[in-house]
């Protein structure tokens, strides 16, 4: 069985100063020096994240930051839930580039810094709801895929966006071995218009502060009304194509994973329940308190026009 079911939550917090400091660097020579200061009185993190606002934020009280550091799914750092926090120290974000391509006018390999220079970065705290039936409420830092989509020009022909993981065994040890437990790279896909919509960003940081290696360090994607594994950690390819893409969850197992992966309370996992959710921190095991899961991950008012139309138990 590759999703593990939770188990209690042993929150720690272990990435390395080390491993911040080179972030630094990154970070002060990319982003506009002015969103930039250092974490005071906090020597774990290094770079402190200033960022407006942003539209759709909930008020739902925020999961602890050890919480969601140390209980992860990240499987190339390994498939335990503390596996990530425990062996991302080894992985290195700087430099760090995106490859853009497929159909786009603005075709280029992108150095981080020249991503994130025209950005401004906004605060969203967004609910996640992970497909195996727990959530966080986690305050992202991140600026719309929108903004990007639109700088690199994507052709008429372009229907969907892919995106791909960084594959690198030598730092990632869910990557090495003679069984693994998925195809690398990790991929995942969106059609142009949920790439392009409002609530979709590319997180540098959360918390204030620049993102941790097990949280998808440098860049990742959210999307906050599809389960959690849709929202790729650690980017570093980006492609628009005509045809729907494979996704690695839909290749592994189609019949339990597919492409839309909408949270829909209606439409059960084929071995669990997703009627209802865990919030972490909200107790464990026999204690644990379960509250409903809502259509779209509460985000309805916002997304459900995109599926208009569409059967969604066909579209799962």
């Amino acid at each position: 069985m590759l999703i593990r079911q939770a188990d209690d939550i042993r929150p720690y917090e272990i990435t390395p100063k080390s491993l911040y400091l080179g972030r630094r660097e990154l970070m002060t020579g990319g982003i506009a020096a002015a969103a930039l200061a250092m974490a005071p009185g906090d020597p774990a993190w290094a770079t402190a994240l200033e960022a407006r606002k942003g539209p759709f934020s909930t008020d739902e009280p925020q999961t602890r930051r050890a919480d969601v550091l140390s209980y992860n799914n990240f499987y190339e750092f390994g498939s335990g839930k503390d596996d990530p926090a425990a062996n991302a120290a080894s992985l290195t974000t700087a430099p760090w580039s995106v490859e853009i391509g497929g159909l786009v006018a603005k075709p280029a390999t992108y150095a981080l810094e020249d991503l994130l220079k025209p950005a401004t970065l906004e605060e969203r705290i967004y609910r996640l709801r992970c497909v195996e039936g727990w959530s966080m409420v986690i305050p992202w830092i991140g600026f719309p895929l929108a903004d990007l989509i639109s700088r690199v020009e994507p052709l008429g022909s372009a229907k969907y966006v892919t995106f791909e993981t960084l594959v690198r065994p030598d730092e990632m040890p869910g990557q090495r071995g003679l069984f693994q437990p998925l195809d690398w790279p990790y991929r995942e896909g969106l059609r142009l218009d949920e790439a392009k919509h409002p609530l979709t960003i590319l997180a540098v940081g959360m918390y204030g502060e620049t993102l941790p290696n097990q949280n998808g360090a440098p860049l990742r994607l959210v999307v906050p009304w599809k389960y959690g594994f849709k929202s790729i950690k650690s980017i570093v390819r980006i492609a628009f194509v005509e045809a729907q893409p494979k996704t690695t969850w839909e290749e592994m197992a189609s019949h339990e994973y597919g492409f839309y992966s909408n949270v829909n309370p209606e439409v059960d996992h084929p071995r669990w329940s997703q009627a209802t959710e865990r919030r972490i921190g909200e107790g464990s095991g026999l204690l644990a308190k379960r509250r409903p899961t809502l259509m779209f991950n509460g985000y309805g008012d916002e997304v459900a026009g995109l599926y208009a139309g569409m059967d969604l138990r066909a579209n799962y």
